[in-house]
């Protein structure tokens, strides 16, 4: 049976657990995604508290981090989202997707809604991607793809 929270305090205690194991063993996210047998993106942002496990998945991750039978029951439950509170964020590398979103929003909104008329892009039915590519004009470029599934606005 799937269960969920209704706050967030012990998924955020969890994920520091997680993230100071993940340290501890000088793991890779790719290395806790491999062991979960899910994308890196979901499993990480499911060890950071926004997503649920499936059984298996939160029994690998919980052994290999060295968490506990209740760390691993609560990889599984629904947790409630949202990692950013309390309005502007701080966090440099989170400010400047925030700071792409206030430049760029309003264009994605145009251009989604035009090519695909009213409605949302889920962020349940979801894939993020993350990837580094070498900048021809030297250093580095970060790729970053959402890929999330549009739902129309149906009339009632």
């Amino acid at each position: 049976m799937m269960h969920a929270q209704f706050d967030p305090a012990a998924r955020e205690a969890l994920a520091a657990e997680a993230v100071l194991a993940k340290t501890r063993k000088d793991l890779t996210w790719q290395q806790i995604a491999d062991a979960a047998g899910l994308s890196v993106a979901f499993v990480t942002a499911a060890v950071l508290g926004q997503h649920a496990l499936p059984t298996d998945s939160a029994k690998a991750v919980a052994e290999l981090l060295g968490l506990d039978q209740d760390a691993e029951l609560l990889l599984r439950t629904i947790p409630t989202r949202g990692s950013i509170p309390g309005g502007i964020p701080t966090d440099p590398t989170i400010y400047r997707f925030h700071e792409m979103l206030l430049v760029y929003g309003t264009t994605l909104k145009a251009l989604v809604h035009e090519q695909f008329g009213d409605g949302i892009i889920s962020a349940i039915n979801f894939k993020l991607d993350v990837r580094k590519v070498a900048d021809p004009e030297g250093g580095e470029r970060a790729v970053i793809t959402l890929d999330g599934k549009y739902l129309p606005t149906k009339p009632f």
